[in-house]
């Protein structure tokens, strides 16, 4: 994900829009719900229905990119626990 290596910095809105990019084409929004944590929304564009939303993800308002990857990957994790593998394809 980060060419330049974990140790760039980004702040919480860059990160989501890293968010964002990754799990395109389903819409992302993450919102900070206390000073180290967050919750975090996939779903689908069209019908605007949720697909997974998930309360207490450790973050800041500045991380690093790894830290970013992190995040990505346990949004991953989550997803694929509830979702079918099958109808994540169709989603992704």
């Amino acid at each position: 994900m980060n060419p330049m290596g974990n140790s760039t910095k980004v702040t919480f809105p860059n990160a989501c829009q890293l968010m964002r990019w990754h799990f395109k084409p389903m819409g992302f929004e993450a919102t900070m719900d206390a000073p180290r944590s967050m919750i975090v929304r996939l779903f689908d564009r069209a019908s605007g229905e949720t697909v997974i939303a998930i309360a207490g993800i450790p973050c800041s308002t500045v991380m690093t990119t790894g830290e970013v990857a992190h995040i990505i990957q346990a949004v991953e994790d989550e997803l694929e626990s509830f979702v079918p593998p099958q109808a994540w394809r169709v989603l992704a």
